[in-house]
């Protein structure tokens, strides 16, 4: 099957956010199969510093958006490509390589569709987006719709994200010496226990939100008073006022000791993708399903974000989740199942052509 001859190409180019030559080669490596596979021009654009895949209209009306970094260090999976019957297994192979190829191959058999579609594909989503923000806003908020390649759950397409909030706090003491006098020093552990203790009662289970402490660093040596804590945060919730709600108590936050210094940094990185974004579509893609004569393809709410949170919070009707179906997204058990490839490419097919007939 010359889908997973290509799938491999992919997958074989390892390709982790943080290696920017690696990221090059992988685009390259794609350019080079969409010009084997689809009429009109793909590209390679530079976007604040980081590489961008970029096939069909400037100006498109139905975005199909996608990532081709990963989280997996060069070598750090092995082996790079196993089949072991309907189980394909590789690094970034369930995401999102194959639901980006799934897309690809889905244009195939929309032969005008580089008039009004875009299938975009960046480097740097696995890292917060950082460089591709901007362009995902600019060419989702004029777009009809927006069709995120990311994995499927179970087949299920995706129709809620939750949001994110990063944030890092600094505490800063004062060092003494930790047997002779340590009443003289202000102890950042201390200190940064204490705003952990108050972080911990900011969740709200009855709306997902999550606020969890998770890297901490403090300390220089074991017979000092500690000078410095750093923690990090993460912070997620289904709802943007929730968002707003936690950020405001961060930045209340205030250390115990009087003479203690706090610094934060940070913020909302990722709005939610909310249900008022998604239901329209989804509705027409189980209306596509149905016509195909294919079984109702379901839909979820995950905790996990994605460009379709961006591309939702420009305005944009989006879909998300419409990739690969199989597990193991950042696990070592990372595979997709062969079986489901052929079906979800023809459903994509047909829902990409009805939304640019429209």
């Amino acid at each position: 099957m010359t889908f997973l001859a290509d799938l491999q190409k992919l997958v074989e180019c390892q390709s982790p956010t943080e290696d920017l030559a690696a990221c090059q080669k992988v685009m390259e490596v794609a350019k080079k199969i969409a010009e084997d596979n689809l009429p009109g021009e793909s590209e390679i654009i530079i976007e604040s510093g980081r590489p961008v895949f970029w096939w069909g209209s400037k100006n498109p009306k139905v975005v199909l958006l996608a990532h081709l970094d990963t989280v997996w260090p060069i070598d750090s999976f092995t082996p790079l490509w196993k089949v072991d019957g309907d189980k394909i297994s590789g690094p970034g192979i369930f995401d999102m390589k194959a639901g980006f190829l799934q897309a690809l191959y889905a244009l195939k058999e929309n032969s005008n569709a580089h008039k009004s579609v875009a299938l975009i594909a960046t480097s740097d989503e696995e890292t917060g987006s950082k460089s591709s923000r901007e362009l995902i806003t600019r060419v989702s908020k004029d777009a009809k719709a927006v069709l995120v390649l990311e994995s499927s759950l179970n087949g299920k397409v995706k129709v809620g994200r939750k949001g994110t909030s990063m944030y890092q706090i600094k505490i800063h003491g004062r060092a003494s010496h930790a047997g002779l006098e340590p009443e003289k020093g202000i102890n950042a552990t201390v200190e940064i226990a204490e705003i952990i203790t108050q972080i911990a009662k900011l969740a709200n289970p009855e709306h997902g939100t999550t606020i969890v402490p998770t890297r901490l660093e403090s300390g220089t040596t074991t017979n000092t008073v500690p000078a410095l804590a750093t923690l990090d945060i993460d912070s997620r919730s289904f709802s943007l006022a929730e968002l707003e709600r936690l950020d405001s108590a961060v930045r209340a936050l205030k250390p115990k000791h009087p003479d203690a210094q706090i610094e934060i940094t940070g913020g909302i990185n990722r709005p939610p993708l909310e249900t008022t974004a998604t239901q329209k579509l989804y509705e027409k893609l189980e209306s596509t399903a149905k016509k195909m004569g294919m079984p109702l393809v379901g839909s979820a709410s995950v905790g996990g974000a994605s460009d379709g949170n961006f591309a939702a919070a420009a305005g944009a009707p989006t879909l998300d989740g419409l990739g690969a179906t199989g597990d193991g997204a950042h696990a070592t058990h990372e595979h997709i199942l062969a079986s489901t490839v052929s079906d979800r490419i023809s459903l994509l097919a047909v829902f990409i052509k009805e939304l640019i007939s429209e």
